[in-house]
């Protein structure tokens, strides 16, 4: 393989569609199904549908078949088959993975940028969608092109691109089992929904964390009556809450309490952790917009790669039952809600989680409050398997041919929920999960951008690891079931 053909093949790919293609779909609200219950009315799925199926169709490689599937009642699938070139075995597969599902808008953007307003600003190309996870279908096929391009062989490829995993992938399973003789038995799964810890190398994620949470409510009276009449008798809503959460985190430093929620974390796992704190440094905190004087939770840097990658954590993302402050009156609150995300290990059983926090916050409420959690999701998250070697070359020689600098290893603190069900039906698979979301790239949030340049650098990646797949396999090397590392996978699946 002529790695500088690659470069330039991908890279004016890059410039000449692939760029002005996420423009177009960051243009387009479609927000996953969680966040716009009227998706199927509103039609901006489709819209981002057709304008990715369109690209595809437009592709010159020879005996691609693309189509959208549509299971009823679900969100759309598309569905792209493209068959082994220039002697590769169409017995062997790999399954390329990504969505084009978006996050809801967030507040805070920047004057002159926005969720549906695509800007480009140097290397970056600011907007929601783009990098996570819009630029995957385009990244896919460029690889694949860029290796027939140079008439190099490579098995069969599949391109599986979902609608809905921004709210959980509870669609994915149906398409999954639906075209289960159509997929085959993939020997590489490449998945490009994930982030890295800096744009100079290639970053691979070794684990993804679970998550359980949902709507927490304590309600203590059928109306709101007059603070100064009720305080001192009747027991605040929040004050309750406050006190039940403190069971499930440590308010003073925001450690979890309950033992049951940790895992113990793999060796391997640890010594990836130190590496990967010596290589980035202060970048593992820095890349969070820290107002001045705040500090992290904590000063050792592996430490806190840890804390992200392989402990639970409680976020609350959202509240009911307040009031505005410009309208907040006297008035003691009849209930406050909260929306609880806790993060979880990514060996540690998701449902076995969520009946633990459900009976942790529910028991014995004080003052015989009405206290309810109602469970969205109880997810388990996924421990990479063991390491096949063609695969660790592969990885490392991409990154030192694209990138000039070794491959680096790291969990990431959110959820595919694609990876955990793939590592079930699939225990044979190797995976390589990569992305392009790194320091800044703030991704679900405000200024959500694609490094343009790390894109077209990890396009060029995969393309080297394909090849390379179909070179072990002539040896014999993707035949074999790897052992999941940390045990195997259960429960159902969260999102990210």
């Amino acid at each position: 393989m002529d790695a500088s053909k690659v470069d330039r093949f991908v890279g004016e790919k890059w410039d000449d569609e692939i760029v002005p293609q996420l423009v177009e779909y960051i243009r387009i609200p479609n927000k996953s199904p969680m966040f716009d219950a009227d998706w199927v009315k509103h039609g901006y799925m489709d819209d981002a549908v057709k304008l990715m199926e369109a690209w595809a169709r437009a592709q010159s490689i020879p005996g691609m078949q693309v189509e959208v599937v549509r299971l009823e009642g679900r969100t759309p699938l598309i569905f792209i088959d493209i068959p082994a070139a220039h002697g590769g075995s169409d017995e062997d597969c790999v399954l390329l993975y990504g969505h084009l599902d978006k996050q809801p808008e967030m507040t805070g953007w920047d004057d002159g940028l926005g969720p549906w307003i695509p800007v480009i600003k140097g290397d970056r190309l600011y907007g929601r969608g783009g990098a996570d996870d819009g630029y995957a279908i385009f990244g896919s096929l460029a690889a694949i092109m860029a290796l027939q391009e140079q008439g190099l062989p490579h098995a069969r490829c599949v391109v599986l691109i979902e609608a809905c995993e921004e709210s959980g992938s509870y669609d994915l399973p149906a398409y999954v089992d639906h075209l289960a003789g159509r997929i085959g038995k993939p020997s590489l799964v490449v998945c490009l929904d994930s982030g890295c810890g800096n744009y100079e190398q290639l970053w691979c994620t070794t684990s993804l964390r679970g998550l359980a949470g949902g709507n927490f409510t304590v309600k203590v009276l059928s109306e709101g009556v007059h603070s100064g009449d009720a305080s001192g008798i009747v027991p605040s809503s929040f004050r309750l809450l406050r006190q039940l959460l403190s069971r499930l985190e440590d308010e003073a430093n925001g450690k979890i309490r309950i033992e049951g929620l940790y895992v113990d974390v793999p060796e391997e796992r640890i010594a990836q952790a130190r590496e990967a704190a010596k290589v980035l440094s202060n970048a593992i905190y820095d890349k969070f917009p820290f107002l001045p004087g705040m500090k992290p939770m904590g000063e050792d840097l592996s430490e806190l790669v840890l804390n992200r990658t392989w402990r639970p954590a409680l976020s609350v993302t959202g509240v009911d039952g307040m009031p505005p402050l410009s309208s907040a009156g006297n008035v003691l609150r009849p209930h406050t809600s909260v929306k609880l995300s806790l993060r979880l290990p990514p060996t540690l059983d998701g449902k076995r989680a969520g009946e633990l926090l459900k009976e942790v916050l529910e028991r014995d409420p004080p003052n015989g409050a009405q206290v309810t959690l109602e469970l969205e999701k109880a997810s388990t998250g996924w421990n990479a398997p063991a390491q096949s070697a063609w695969l660790t070359r592969a990885i490392d020689a991409s990154s030192r041919e694209f990138f000039g600098q070794p491959a680096m290893y790291m969990g990431e603190g959110g959820t595919i929920p694609f990876m955990g069900m793939l590592g079930e039906k699939f225990p044979g698979a190797q995976f390589m999960i990569t992305g392009v979301l790194g320091p800044h790239s703030n991704a679900h949030g405000p200024n959500e951008f694609l490094h343009i340049p790390m894109g077209k650098r990890v396009t060029a990646c995969v393309a080297r690891v394909i090849a390379d797949h179909h070179a072990a396999g002539q040896r014999g090397e993707t035949t074999g079931v790897a052992a999941v590392a940390g045990g195997e996978q259960h429960g159902e699946h969260g999102c990210c």
